[in-house]
């Protein structure tokens, strides 16, 4: 397979990657740039959420990204929320509402309502449960992630 090179944005930072131009965006954020956080739960089909990423300011697969289509954008992942230490107030509202069991589709439920509540800061409980549409959970009734959304908004709203 031919080996291309690939400049982006990822969390805040410019970096190249040299990788066959099959990988998918999870394939280099896990193995090329060693970021973890980003899962893979449904083997690439795109039908799970546990890759969710926000790239150019929308919730993606990664799974379903070609690394060819990042050149020139901007990926955040769960490892980029963190800020001088600090976790973000929707990791924060995740571990006090509860949302966290296994653990697995945390990181992309948290991107995916990242990527919600940056386009819309004061979701009601309908629009948290279609913005989270995509992520699959196989714990829970999605009723403590929502509350962990709603509880992030408020605090993000009031600062």
């Amino acid at each position: 397979m031919k080996s291309i090179l690939v400049s982006f944005k990822l969390n805040g930072k410019d970096v190249t990657v040299s990788c066959a131009s099959n990988h998918t965006l999870l394939d280099v954020l896990r193995n090329e740039l060693a970021l973890p956080g980003t899962k893979d739960a449904c083997s690439g089909e795109g039908e799970c959420g546990a890759c969710t990423v926000i790239m150019d300011g929308a919730a993606v697969n990664s799974c379903l990204v070609f690394i060819g289509q990042v050149g020139g954008r901007s990926v955040e992942t769960i490892e980029g929320l963190v800020k001088n230490g600090d976790l973000h107030p929707l990791q924060r509202a995740f571990v006090e509402a509860g949302a966290v069991q296994c653990g697995y589709c945390t990181p992309g439920m948290i991107m995916a309502s990242k990527a919600l509540l940056d386009q819309n800061p004061t979701p009601n409980d309908a629009e948290i449960r279609e913005g989270l549409s995509g992520n699959l959970c196989r714990c829970t009734g999605y009723v403590k992630i929502v509350d962990a959304v709603r509880i992030a908004a408020q605090e993000m709203a009031h600062g």
